[in-house]
Formats: C-alpha cells, structure tokens, sequence
C-alpha cells in the first residue's frame, strides 16, 4: 500500500506526467541534502514534513500531498 495515495497526490500535481517529474526532482534534492550533511554545505532545502520514511521518493510524495511542493508551469508566449 502507498502512503499517501496516489489519488491524493495528484490532486495537488494536476495530472500523472508532472507528478513523476516534480517527486522525481524533489527526491534528487532530498537525497542531495543528506548527502550533503557531513560537509556543512547548506545549499539544498531539507525535507519539508516529518515522515518515517528513509526514502527520498517517499519523502517528496508525502510533501506534495501536504501541498510544500507545487507545480510552477512555464509558458512560451
């Protein structure tokens, strides 16, 4: 079982497409920032919620289902 429900997480992402690339770039972030840990560097934001989680991807599907992450759509004019 998924936890949080997809059905709740695409809510907030729009449709299925911008919700694999958007967990996708925030799990890269959260796993940066704990790589990052040891060495002082602050340049990536820490996960946004607390979770039981150990995995990144879990931890950036909890964020956009309590709505920490959202979608910017850029368009060409």
């Amino acid at each position: 079982m998924i936890n949080p429900p997809i059905e709740d997480v695409l809510e907030h992402a729009g449709n299925r497409f911008t919700l694999v690339v958007l967990a996708a770039r925030r799990a890269r972030q959260i796993n940066a920032y704990f790589n990052q840990l040891g060495e002082g560097i602050g340049t990536y934001a820490p996960p946004q919620v607390q979770s039981l989680s150990r995995k990144p991807l879990s931890i950036s599907l909890e964020e956009i289902a309590d709505g920490k992450v959202e979608v910017d759509i850029v368009t060409e004019e």
